[in-house]
């Protein structure tokens, strides 16, 4: 089969690899009739992310027609066409039996590497690393899909793959990135980083009851995207100090709710913290470029609440701390509950309330794959999210 592997920081190939086959009785193995390009996958084309290996084939959003199924599965028949959720969970353990499905404590077969930079290790994660346990990724033809009868949830005929795609990460992340928030009816809600995961935070928080929106960004297109189908306020922090302009929107108090969607790679370029953050990166001196959580923590207002969707990955400089203990804040952080979420917002789609589809700008095959990463991370020709068809 064809599929997108890594082959070093901004090296990503569309090649041929083996078929994946059925190796343990709970896995099912799906044709990949739609994958996309997630914002967290930059992170892997970057170099940022930890235990890669030369040949690892990436990807983690992707749904399919299941083609062969093991012997422990009851729930899926060939023929089933199904989301498969970016994290892996047992369904069985203590974590998962609390639906904290992104804590698995047995699908990452590698979990004492992740121990080591961690403390406890999350769940796996399909074609994130190594740590994460080293699982094919779904940008791919072909992608074998462990605890099937727990990962998955059936697509009713007649619904577009482009509908119901995103129910694989970005969408759920989006959710649980506003309910993480604590979002009381009538909240100002800021959500810095208008790319896909943003998108959908935005489009969260009204469902959630806020009474304002604001979003924070430099790229154009991105912001349109926000004012436009997302109906909130914005600011170009290319163009305003984003804190001098948060005081004057909320008159001094700062938005009751912050929502991190950017995440480790924070492209601010016009303060000396995200400068010394993106020297130090470049040099290997920094693992992380966290001026949004910096920038969160002073604007959020007083016993304010903080989501931190963004992917982070070692240990952030110059977090104040102070400012977040005295300001009375409450972070919260984590993987996507993937699994939590795939029947509520199937159903949201399914009743008309929102059309994920709304944030696709590129439409490709496999093979266009390595200019696609170049273009996203780029942000050339308006692109703001890819969606492949192998």
């Amino acid at each position: 089969m064809k599929a997108l592997r890594w082959h070093g920081k901004s090296d990503i190939r569309c090649e041929t690899v083996p078929d994946p086959q059925i190796e343990d009785a709970r896995d099912v193995v799906i044709k990949v009739t739609s994958c996309a390009i997630c914002g967290s996958d930059l992170h892997i084309y970057d170099g940022y992310t930890p235990t890669m290996e030369a040949g690892d084939i990436v990807g983690h959003e992707t749904m399919g027609e299941v083609v062969e199924v093991g012997s422990g599965v009851s729930k899926l028949k060939v023929g089933d066409r199904i989301v498969v959720p970016f994290n892996i969970a047992c369904g069985e353990c203590f974590f998962c039996q609390k639906q904290m499905f992104s804590l698995c404590d047995r699908s990452n077969p590698k979990a004492e590497e992740a121990r080591k930079l961690m403390g406890q290790s999350p769940s796996g994660l399909f074609g994130y690393s190594h740590m994460l346990g080293g699982f094919a990724g779904g940008q791919a033809e072909y992608l074998r899909v462990p605890y099937a009868d727990v990962g998955h949830i059936k697509i009713p005929d007649g619904i577009p793959d482009e509908q119901v795609l995103f129910l694989s990460d970005i969408f759920p992340t989006g959710y649980m990135a506003a309910e993480n928030a604590e979002i009381e009816p009538g909240d100002t809600v800021a959500v810095w980083g208008c790319g896909p995961v943003g998108q959908f935070a935005i489009q969260s928080a009204w469902m959630l009851g806020a009474g304002r929106v604001i979003a924070i960004d430099n790229v154009p297109e991105r912001l349109a995207l926000a004012a436009g189908i997302g109906r909130a306020e914005t600011i170009n922090f290319d163009d305003v100090k984003v804190y001098d302009r948060l005081m004057e929107m909320t008159a001094g108090r700062g938005p009751d709710r912050c929502i991190d969607a950017v995440g480790a790679e924070s492209h601010a370029t016009a303060t000396l913290d995200a400068v010394v953050d993106k020297v130090k990166a470049s040099l290997y001196l920094g693992t992380d470029r966290p001026h949004v959580l910096r920038e969160a923590i002073m604007c959020c207002r007083k016993g304010g609440t903080i989501s931190m969707p963004g992917v982070y990955f070692g240990f952030l400089d110059k977090v104040p701390m102070g400012a977040f203990m005295n300001k009375g804040l409450t972070l919260k952080t984590g993987q996507t509950h993937t699994h939590r979420y795939l029947g509520p917002l199937l159903e949201k789609i399914l009743s008309g309330d929102i059309d994920p589809s709304f944030v696709i700008t590129h439409r490709a095959s496999l093979e266009d794959g390595p200019e696609l990463y170049r273009k996203f991370r780029d942000k050339e020709d308006g692109c703001i999210k890819v969606v492949m068809n192998p």
